[in-house]
């Protein structure tokens, strides 16, 4: 039997800052369901990195964001899942809007946390790009 040809994703993850804290949703209904992480979901065929940012962040938690930029890229095994992420990293500022619920399909949860106290557990991708598994090492806006 032949299985199917799995093919890599590109995703998007979006730090966003506000001060000393950063915008973290509680995921459901997918994947790492129950695990926090960034804003973030799949490139879509024309989009740049920065308008994926912009996009998603707006579409799950009502914020808009300015000043995104590329910060490193990540590699996401999800085995049981067979899922397999090349996960590009931006990091942005809050612009405008409060942070609501705005896809509770995809997120229980919507908050702000304190950069030196995040939330357990951390999604995959998020918890890889905080170890430094990352193919560019530049600054690092989380620690």
């Amino acid at each position: 039997m032949n299985e199917p040809l799995l093919i890599p994703r590109v995703g998007v993850g979006t730090i966003i800052r506000r001060g000393d804290e950063v915008l973290l949703l509680r995921r459901h209904k997918t994947h790492g369901a129950g695990t926090w992480s960034t804003p973030g979901g799949y490139l879509e065929f024309g989009e740049s990195p920065e308008q994926c940012a912009a996009r998603e962040t707006l579409e799950e938690t009502g914020v808009a964001i300015a000043d995104a930029s590329f910060l490193t890229i990540t590699n996401d095994f999800f085995p049981q899942e067979r899922k397999h992420f090349i996960t590009l990293w931006m990091h942005a500022n809050h612009h405008s809007g409060a942070e609501r619920l705005a896809a509770p399909d995809e997120a229980t949860e919507v908050e702000w946390f304190h950069h030196q106290a995040l939330p357990q557990p951390l999604f995959v991708c998020f918890a890889n790009l905080l170890k430094s598994s990352a193919y560019f090492s530049g600054h690092w806006l989380i620690r």
